[in-house]
């Protein structure tokens, strides 16, 4: 299912299109709504360009708690062994 959204922001912002986009799609991604390839569709750029520019809205790569993160590097190092 496919979400159309309309915001209408003040004339005195200087936030644009693009950069809502890439906001929204920033933070649906820091709190676990959107996957990193979902967020990167909303922003309308590559995962590796998306995952790039992260930290310019606040958001880290990582949102992973230590728990699940130690649990994914122990079940990468069982795939490589």
């Amino acid at each position: 299912m496919e979400m159309h959204l309309t915001l209408t922001m003040p004339e005195m912002t200087d936030i644009n299109e693009t950069d809502m986009q890439i906001f929204l799609a920033a933070k649906l991604y820091e709190s676990a709504k959107l996957s990193l390839g979902q967020a990167a569709d909303v922003a309308g750029l590559s995962k590796r360009t998306f995952a790039e520019i992260l930290g310019r809205y606040g958001v880290s790569l990582f949102s992973q708690n230590d728990a699940e993160l130690e649990s994914d590097i122990a079940n990468a190092q069982l795939l490589l062994s």
